[in-house]
């Protein structure tokens, strides 16, 4: 690995970080720890399920770790495919490493049925997330999701049941939480040192929710597989913008992210996109990440969209300050700002300077590795991933009704109100099922 990386060693002190209690967070540390596992200890086998820009990223990442072994990847995109070939091979060079075989497949179930396929890198819109999650717990592989955890709040109930069923290791991308400012805003708001919180400012950008699907229609490229990529949407025509195209020779890659993320017919906007990471943290440091709001009030011109929590807190999705997605922690002794790669308080006991390491999320991937050899949970589980893609979800759904709902996130339906819960799911087309 460069000097720049994270070796397992060093990064076993922040992989042991646990999300569950609200005072258990252990100082950030990049000690060496006895009880971590070298390389030759063992191997994970990656497969990559879809190969596109975000993939690419994580790719690169992963294959930094020599525990790591890339050997398979799916897509509907012959071209990406292609790049992805190229890429592993470039990675396996430039490391003076010995490549594997590698297999490629333009059906992921073809994938998971490879044995040799330890764990998969699961990099798909989101739509397709929780059948090809729950498919892949089924064939016995563990998986890295990239974030949001899933489409829809039915989706997220049913894949955590077939993690849990299935002793799957599922780890959610939701790197923040390996972030070493993110961890100390964290720990500083739940030791009390801004006093009691009475309120939170999430900014995920604007506008944060999705819109109608308006893009013009294409004719779709040869090579992908429209159909396929649609899955169990309704009836989605192509755009190019929806699946960036690239070329190899000369070699230009995705000028967008996919913009399938904007539309509320293939996406969340915002709301998921940023708020799966924004949100995330905010939850995680009022010790709501694995419960919930009990309710969500829909913005208006004048204010912003609010949840209430159940210990009195608020949180309002609204830009603040400098406008960079972030969260602000508000407490009676004053607050915290927290982002990407900058930290502020405005409390002497809270303050603290991070290096571009401790910023970095790099610790994030090594973590997924760290947790499949040694069996263990991550540090973003599924429990939290669906927690916090709950909320994203259900101040859409307060959007998109206009009028404030209960919500109660133990049982995880709205509080009668039938209408509301109709939005949990949507009806699968296409002859697809959810399992």
């Amino acid at each position: 690995m460069s000097k720049s990386s994270f070796s397992r060693r060093k990064f076993l002190g922040t992989s042991l970080l646990t999300t569950v209690g609200l005072s258990s967070i252990p100082a950030f540390s990049f000690a060496n720890s006895s009880n971590a596992l070298s390389p030759e200890a063992g191997k994970v086998r990656l497969g990559f399920i879809g190969v596109g820009r975000q993939a690419m990223g994580l790719l690169n990442n992963m294959m930094r770790n020599p525990a790591v072994d890339v050997i398979a990847g799916a897509d509907v995109y012959e071209i990406k495919l292609e790049r992805f070939k190229q890429r592993v091979a470039k990675n396996y060079t430039d490391q003076k490493r010995t490549a594997p075989p590698l297999t490629v497949y333009s059906d992921y179930k073809k994938l998971l049925e490879n044995p040799e396929v330890d764990a998969v890198v699961i990099a798909s819109p989101d739509h397709w997330h929780a059948m090809m999650a729950i498919d892949a717990c089924h064939s016995g592989k563990d998986i890295y999701l990239e974030k949001p955890l899933t489409f829809t709040i039915k989706e997220g109930q049913e894949l955590v049941k077939a993690v849990r069923s299935n002793g799957t290791v599922l780890a959610v991308g939701s790197m923040q939480r390996s972030g070493a400012n993110f961890q100390h805003a964290v720990r500083m708001v739940q030791k009390g040192n801004l006093g009691k919180i009475s309120e939170v400012l999430v900014n995920v950008g604007t506008p944060p929710h999705p819109k109608p699907y308006d893009l013009p229609k294409q004719e779709i490229p040869a090579g992908l597989d429209w159909e396929t990529w649609v899955g169990p949407l309704p009836d989605i025509h192509y755009n190019e913008e929806l699946n960036p195209p690239i070329s190899l020779n000369p070699e230009q890659n995705e000028k967008v992210w996919g913009a399938w993320r904007w539309y509320e017919e293939t996406g969340g906007g915002l709301m998921t996109d940023w708020g799966a990471h924004m949100i995330d943290i905010a939850q995680w440091g009022i010790g709501m990440d694995r419960n919930g709001p009990v309710e969500v009030v829909p913005g208006t011109d004048s204010s912003p969209l609010t949840y209430y929590y159940g210990n009195g807190i608020k949180m309002h999705i609204t830009p603040f300050d400098e406008g960079r997605q972030g969260v602000k922690f508000i407490g009676e002794k004053g607050w915290i700002k927290v982002s990407r790669g900058q930290y502020d308080t405005n409390v002497s006991a809270c303050e603290r300077k991070f290096s571009n390491e401790e910023t970095g999320f790099g610790a994030h991937h090594v973590d997924f590795i760290d947790s499949v050899l040694m069996r263990k949970d991550p540090v973003v589980p599924v429990e939290v991933g669906h927690s916090s893609c709950t909320a994203c979800t259900i101040g859409n759904i307060a959007h998109k009704l206009g009028r404030p709902l209960k919500w109660d996130p133990i049982k995880q339906e709205f509080q009668d109100d039938f209408e509301a819960n109709t939005h949990l799911h949507y009806v699968y087309q296409n002859g697809y099922k959810l399992t």
